[in-house]
């Protein structure tokens, strides 16, 4: 097969467990590798226009580093991606408090999220899947959810995450991968001449607390207008207040796959897309990135790096007009979400 996985260790957690790291690449040379510690991806190496690879995604060089990141590098995120108002919620007639760890809210899962947990991880043909069994009751979610991932790379250099979940009870669910792309490559310092396309019309106004207000708003005269390429360097000093981007588009996809973003960095030549089936995504600009020394000796700053988040409307169990994002006993989750890579 022109794909290939292979594996080797990667050191332990503090408390002794053993991590593996998997490497799948292809025939053009992309390489991709991934932990099975919050399934984390800590390289993606791509080409630029003249042949020269790069890593461009951050990330640290050992255990110590992911067990320590708090800005959520490249992870998978649960049991719920993004805010939680007032970090509670109340499902069928039962309140239930959750961790409050950003400002008033509770955030991509609460105090110990997926993404610090080991996988049970396994090479099938020539994907990787990873499984987590979240506890009922754990982080106060109720429920015992089983998260099947699977990452597959292919030969035109696309990475597929495909998400599978089920439930014992009742809960809300909103799970995504939480890279952070530098298409300069990872030491590059920062994204501000990247160009960046979405193809939404719609947004989610906030709240002072970055809650979406339950309004559904159209992108037309405002600064989230990307349908037409945007050099981030020309917009971040002016967006959320000089914070840049943290914000969630609609993509109105009713589930199918859509390419919903593109970000090209002119310089080296390389661009990224995002297709997802899911109801929104998420632009994150790095804004609360600050002197987290990444791989290689480079430290990540800034504005370091961006995060295209697919998933389901954040804070979306207090609003009944947004996408559904409660899983129930006898339904399946399923999301593709897919980053597929090139050279302009």
């Amino acid at each position: 097969m022109p794909v290939k996985v292979s594996s080797d260790g990667y050191g332990q957690t503090k408390n002794g467990q053993k991590i593996t790291r998997y490497t799948l690449s292809n025939s053009k040379g992309m390489s991709v590798q991934v932990l099975d510690f919050g399934g984390v991806i800590t390289t993606i190496n791509v080409p630029d226009k003249k042949g020269k690879f790069a890593d461009v995604t951050l990330g640290f060089d050992n255990m110590q580093g992911w067990e320590e990141d708090t800005f959520y590098f490249g992870a998978l995120i649960g049991r719920f991606a993004n805010r939680i108002a007032g970090g509670h919620f109340t499902l069928d007639g039962k309140t239930y408090e959750l961790c409050v760890n950003n400002g008033p809210n509770s955030l991509h899962g609460g105090k110990i999220g997926f993404n610090k947990k080991v996988w049970k991880s396994s090479i099938k043909d020539d994907k990787l899947v990873l499984v987590y069994v979240s506890p009922d009751g754990e982080e106060n979610y109720p429920g015992e959810v089983t998260l099947t991932v699977t990452y597959s790379l292919d030969e035109e250099n696309a990475l597929s995450i495909d998400y599978h979940a089920t439930t014992t009870k009742a809960t809300p669910v909103n799970f995504t991968n939480h890279a952070y792309f530098n298409l300069g490559g990872h030491n590059h310092g920062g994204i501000k001449d990247h160009v960046v396309t979405f193809h939404a019309d719609s947004f989610l106004p906030l709240d002072e607390n970055t809650i979406p207000t339950g309004e559904i708003k159209k992108v037309d005269g405002s600064l989230l207008d990307l349908r037409k390429p945007v050099r981030f360097g020309d917009r971040l000093d002016q967006v959320g207040g000089g914070t840049g981007y943290d914000n969630t588009f609609c993509l109105n996809n009713n589930g199918a796959l859509v390419l919903a973003a593109k970000v090209e960095h002119p310089p080296s030549g390389r661009f990224i897309e995002c297709y997802t089936t899911e109801p929104g995504l998420h632009l994150y600009t790095g804004y609360y990135i600050k002197d987290a020394k990444g791989k290689a000796g480079a430290v990540y700053g800034q504005f370091g790096g961006f995060c295209l988040e697919a998933q389901h409307y954040p804070d979306s169990v207090h609003q009944a007009s947004f996408p559904d994002s409660v899983l129930r006993p006898g339904k399946t989750y399923t999301q593709k979400t897919v980053f597929k890579f090139g050279v302009l």
